[in-house]
């Protein structure tokens, strides 16, 4: 790193890494505050949703040149994208996970390991195991700022990823519904006491985790490809920014995944590790802060009464 241009570049392609892991570990958090269990099919959910966009962005767009259209089917693919894939975890939920909710915590973990091989083996089975290639949806040409190469698809990535956390951290702090996940997350017995419908309040935060991974998948599908196991590091580094976080925080999981692609970035800038080895700053750094701060940056240590 020589330069002060080489440093804002590394930490412009941190931020954008770092984006797309906190929009995914947002969905590892909220499931584990309510349920207390790490849903491991979360990232095969990414890439069921990532498989949705890319179907419907190539009939919506056809044989249209890039321009004003293509921009406006990927987000419209992007929606629909977010639709199905919630309406997928709400199902998950209801099928996979409810009827062992009063089980003991390791049968709810076996499940989502099997909903994991079945929703990879499934898109295996149903569209191949051929890699696709998303189309940009613009003229990825890069620019330069200051010395800084920046690509829109860069851009795209910060600014949807932005608005996304946003818009989740006004709707949990500001609506009712919200107030009611924050407050079953708290206490389930409780907040069934003062009327607060649990199950629509779980199957809701499943829906919205579903969601931002679905738009995550999209996003990240455009630099790789899409293919039925490309949810499995991606939402493995997810999981670990989510821990690094402090899991079950929303504000933590959305810090640990712009700290794991800040480190993985400058890791590579400045330790020389070679790009295909860069999984290891990030394993590297989940069990520092499991024998350092356990509880994660931003989580509180709870004592369980026996």
């Amino acid at each position: 790193m020589g330069s002060i241009s080489e440093f804002f570049q590394h930490l412009m392609n941190g931020l954008t890494l770092g984006g797309i892991y906190a929009l995914i570990a947002l969905g590892y958090t909220m499931v584990y505050g309510i349920l207390k269990f790490i849903n491991f099919a979360h990232g095969d959910i990414l890439m069921f949703g990532a498989y949705i966009g890319l179907f419907v962005f190539n009939f919506l767009r056809g044989d249209s040149p890039l321009g004003t259209w293509t921009f406006i089917s990927f987000f419209i693919a992007m929606l629909i994208s977010m639709i199905v894939t919630g309406a997928l975890g709400v199902a998950i939920e209801r099928i996979a996970y409810k009827p062992l909710r009063k089980a003991s915590r390791l049968a709810p973990l076996l499940s989502a390991i099997g909903v994991s091989f079945i929703l990879s083996n499934g898109a295996a089975w149903m569209w191949g195991t051929q890699s696709r290639k998303l189309e940009y949806p613009f003229d990825n040409a890069p620019f330069t700022v200051g010395g800084v190469v920046i690509t829109p698809h860069q851009v795209m990535i910060l600014i949807v990823s932005l608005i996304m956390m946003l818009a989740l951290i006004i709707f949990v702090n500001n609506t009712r519904m919200g107030k009611a996940m924050r407050a079953v997350s708290l206490d389930q017995d409780t907040s069934r006491l003062m009327g607060i419908n649990v199950n629509s309040v779980i199957s809701l935060t499943f829906a919205i985790g579903s969601a931002l991974a679905a738009s995550g998948g999209m996003l990240i599908a455009l630099d790789f490809k899409v293919y039925p196991s490309m949810g499995m590091m991606i939402g493995l580094k997810a999981f670990v920014a989510a821990v690094v976080g402090g899991i079950g925080n929303i504000g933590g999981a959305m810090l640990g995944g712009i700290l794991l692609g800040l480190l993985e970035t400058f890791g590579v800038a400045i330790l020389g590790i070679p790009p295909a080895m860069k999984d290891t700053i990030s394993f590297g750094i989940l069990i520092l802060v499991l024998l350092v701060k356990p509880e994660g940056l931003l989580g509180k240590a709870v004592r369980e009464k026996v």
